[in-house]
């Protein structure tokens, strides 16, 4: 038997295998969240062009010089201007452009006046305001000019760097692509779920877990359902698989069982670790690389672990394959509430119920989300958790009192009860699916 890895040697030995993928060109349409890796700068000057910034009339200012509700000028209205014209008569003194907002300032006017201060006439108008040279005009290159950095290497994609990216000219991105993650399930006992499963068999709930871990992570997910515990095929899955992703996760058969399919088939290869590491629940573990091929993480099979390790293990490797760096999980500090037994010389990870602090200022409290504490197999009390408690290896026993810290596990917009929407990312889960003949 290994050694057993502490938590950390194991997160260790992931992030070898782990790094930033290769940069890919993609158009703007599919960077959204993704990790820029090339310094981004403005093809043109932003604005391009002398514009209007309001509707209203482009005047030459001296023409209204002592204008006012009491005194107003009238001039005549010498051309017609709305936005995306691509072409600006010259307007004279004495005469005016009715102009729309985003419309290209015309030769000669040096100033906007508001429709609102005039009578809004279309042949001539009646002008109610004094402007200042320059009122309400966007000057060409005020925002930036050719050539400045607008988004460094190392932006994250939101909206408004979407906007900016595509103001300046740019219709596609040099980034780091999100990793695309196989989701295999195994065990002959597995059925799909909606089935009725027969005495002996399971719902396979693990490859859901799994996918819909992978997407929240900023992953591509690609779902294949369960495997049964047959060699031949889970080395054709893999074969199958592995040229189109960049990380294969599996869920059972990684233990010392008669038919752990997963360690009968990758454990021979040099490529590929498995052991025992130091954890409760989630101890059996397999990691590697297949030959020339991607990166493989095999947890246990039981979904409570499944979750766990997701959350220890995965969830900051796929933010480093996508370029976000370390991606470590975020730690808090809580007071536990209620007490629990936890394994001596195995670091805990149970899943927990977050409470109020009981004074301003205070840590939140924590309890177990079940009477059973941490049971792997307890996948129903898991849907409650909204966080996980780590207990360091050394512990036994958690007294109401102490101090543990919290690995959140669930997204802020799902702790506040808002609902995902459900058809988020279904393309990629739909095409891989494995038709269950059991």
């Amino acid at each position: 038997m290994n050694r057993p890895r502490t938590v950390a040697e194991h997160q260790a030995a992931l992030a070898e295998l782990t790094g930033p993928l290769p940069p890919r060109t993609v158009p703007l349409a599919g960077v959204g969240g993704c990790v820029l890796a090339a310094d981004v700068t403005s093809r043109t000057a932003i604005p391009l062009f002398d514009n209007s910034a309001m509707d209203g009339y482009a005047v030459h200012a001296a023409d209204l010089a002592g204008a006012g509700p009491g005194h107003p000028v009238t001039l005549p209205v010498a051309a017609d201007l709305p936005a995306g014209a691509t072409e600006a008569p010259r307007i004279s003194p004495g005469t005016v452009a009715r102009i729309m907002t985003g419309a290209p300032l015309p030769e000669g006017p040096d100033a906007v006046v508001p429709v609102e201060d005039t009578d809004a006439g279309t042949t001539q108008v009646r002008i109610t305001a004094e402007p200042a040279p320059g009122a309400h005009i966007r000057r060409a290159g005020e925002d930036v000019a050719a050539g400045d950095l607008v988004l460094p290497a190392g932006t994250v994609l939101h909206a408004p760097q979407l906007a900016a990216a595509a103001a300046c000219g740019h219709g596609e991105l040099l980034v780091r692509p999100p990793p695309r993650v196989a989701v295999i399930s195994t065990g002959s006992e597995l059925v799909a779920a909606g089935e009725n499963p027969e005495w002996g068999q399971i719902p396979d709930s693990n490859s859901h877990l799994l996918a819909q871990a992978v997407r929240e992570a900023g992953g591509e997910a690609v779902r294949l359902g369960a495997v049964p515990d047959d060699a031949a095929e889970f080395r054709q899955v893999l074969e199958e698989v592995a040229p189109d992703v960049d990380l294969i996760v599996c869920s059972g058969g990684v233990s010392v069982g008669a038919y752990d399919v997963v360690k009968e088939v990758l454990a021979p290869l040099e490529t590929m670790w498995f052991g025992p590491v130091a954890m409760q629940p989630g101890k059996p573990q397999g990691l590697g690389r297949l030959p020339d091929g991607p990166v493989v993480v095999a947890f246990p099979g039981n979904p409570v672990s499944v979750h766990v390790s997701f959350e220890v293990y995965l969830r900051s490797a796929l933010a480093r394959m996508a370029g976000h760096g370390d991606g470590g999980a975020h730690l808090q500090e809580a007071e536990v509430t209620v007490g629990w037994r936890s394994p001596s010389g195995r670091e805990q990870y149970i899943p927990v119920l977050v409470e109020p602090p009981a004074h301003p200022g205070g840590r939140p409290g924590v309890r177990p989300v079940g009477p059973r504490g941490s049971g792997s197999h307890l996948v129903a009390s898991l849907a409650a958790a909204q966080a996980l408690a780590r207990v360091p290896a050394e512990v036994d026993q958690v007294e109401p009192g102490e101090v543990v810290h919290l690995l959140r596990s669930v997204p802020p917009a799902l702790q506040s009860g808002s609902r995902a929407d459900p058809t988020q990312n279904a393309r990629s889960d739909q095409p891989a699916e494995r038709k269950q003949s059991r």
